[in-house]
């Protein structure tokens, strides 16, 4: 079974902000959380970054897109044209350049290197698992959520 058969990109990207400090410190030290679905104009076209941190030490911006599927080249320009926005419209004096990370289900490491080959180096190809509940901690989250909704009730 494929991510994007069990969830929307939006909905890992909620989950992972609802689990915001978790998902900081796996980042490491310094990520203070700027923005969600960050909406820029470019040319009079709206395009919605998926998540905006400022890492503290590094002074600089990153940028999080969030893939429910395997690599795809254009993801790289997709990053690369929100890396230059921030260039131009978002960094102040001190600032470094942003960084921009891909999160995928999978990547083809020869199409990655191919497809990054003479892109700024500032962005990154990684990739995360999927980990879903075990049986037992479903139906903990179960029985907590009925018994929430019967005390309100």
């Amino acid at each position: 079974m494929k991510a994007k058969d069990v969830f929307t990109e939006n909905e890992l990207e909620t989950a992972l902000l609802t689990h915001i400090q978790d998902f900081l410190l796996e980042l490491g030290k310094g990520f203070t959380f700027e923005a969600r679905q960050k909406r820029i104009s470019i040319g009079g076209e709206y395009f919605k970054i998926d998540m905006v941190f400022y890492h503290r030490i590094l002074k600089c911006h990153v940028l999080i897109e969030l893939k429910i599927r395997d690599f795809k080249y254009s993801d790289v320009t997709q990053l690369n044209v929100y890396l230059n926005y921030y260039k131009k419209y978002e960094m102040t004096e001190g600032d470094n350049p942003p960084i921009g990370i891909l999160l995928c289900t999978s990547k083809n490491e020869q199409l990655v290197e191919f497809a990054t080959e003479g892109v700024d180096n500032q962005m990154f190809i990684s990739k995360y698992k999927i980990a879903l509940p075990s049986k037992e901690e479903l139906k903990d989250l179960l029985q907590s959520e009925i018994k929430h909704f019967k005390n309100l009730n």
